[in-house]
């Protein structure tokens, strides 16, 4: 494994490398409050598989930056979605398989449906990750708003200033409340925790979960690609959607099938909670190698 950085218009956006570098190119993102750990053990064994796998750190994560002052620190869906993109351009990746969970899944989510030129295959953690904006206000089931507690901390100050003072105590909270059957210890969650260390990540995640309630406005740069999702388009690659059986934040995703207009099989990790790569290594590695050769 290397860690290397590359620059786009908008960051330098730092990665874990593996495998050989002409290999098929793999793409895996992370989730919040979580980093490029969470693919320690799943990216050598997708490496052994011949691929050439890349571990970026998100936006306001880890040794990622920023490059201007100026640029809004935005944490849309969009956002995300144009990063992936803009990390593959700058790499000379005209296709790879991409995939990742929440935020990086949702980043995998987007580029599949609105590029799906660029995209091999895909393997989503809780399938079809594009948000609903539009529909933000309509109240899910009482133990699902319940899970949500911690977005609805971060639309005030309060929630902000709980962040701001306490980013290890939160994320370690969510993690033991999203993954209730992971045994993670402190070293595990210690080499994740440097990267809410981020200048940058605060600002991120409040504007992450504010946009998505159509709470705040977004960056203008990425408005014409949020009206595209706006429209909740299809996915048509290839796709293995996961979810875990014993996720905290996520019931299932069964329903969510309808979405997928091309080559789709969904599967459920027994014991497994919302951070499926880190908490089951093997499985996401084999989805992402299937995935691939379903695409062949």
């Amino acid at each position: 494994m290397q860690q290397k950085t590359v620059t786009t218009d908008i960051l330098d956006i730092a990665y874990h490398e593996y495998g050989a570098p002409d290999g098929w190119p793999c793409i895996m993102g992370h989730g919040f409050p979580y980093d490029v750990n969470a693919y320690a053990e799943a990216a050598p064994i997708i490496a052994e598989a011949g691929a050439r796998v890349l571990v970026p750190w998100l936006r306001g994560y880890g040794p990622t930056r920023f490059r201007f002052a100026d640029t809004p620190r935005s944490g849309e869906q969009a956002a995300l979605g144009a990063d992936l993109l803009a990390f593959m351009d700058a790499l000379g990746i005209k296709r790879a398989v991409v995939g990742g969970y929440d935020w990086g899944g949702r980043a995998a989510c987007v580029v599949s449906a609105l590029y799906p030129e660029r995209v091999v295959g895909l393997v989503s953690g809780n399938s079809y990750n594009i948000q609903n904006i539009a529909r933000a206000m309509e109240p899910a089931s009482p133990p699902e708003e319940a899970a949500l507690w911690y977005q609805y901390l971060f639309h005030n100050e309060r929630g902000r200033r709980a962040l701001e003072r306490n980013r290890r105590g939160f994320a370690r909270q969510l993690w033991a409340m999203w993954s209730p059957k992971w045994a993670f210890d402190d070293t595990t969650f210690e080499r994740s925790a440097v990267s809410f260390d981020n200048p940058d990540f605060v600002d991120v995640v409040i504007h992450s979960y504010r946009h998505r309630y159509a709470l705040v406005a977004g960056d203008p740069a990425y408005a014409a690609i949020e009206a595209k999702l706006a429209g909740q388009p299809p996915i048509r690659v290839p796709t293995i959607a996961i979810d875990g059986d014993s996720d905290g934040v996520n019931p299932g995703t069964a329903h969510h099938a309808r979405k997928f207009e091309g080559p789709f099989e969904r599967r459920v990790f027994a014991d497994a909670g919302h951070n499926l790569p880190q908490e089951r290594p093997a499985e996401w590695a084999q989805a992402v190698v299937e995935v691939r050769k379903a695409a062949s």
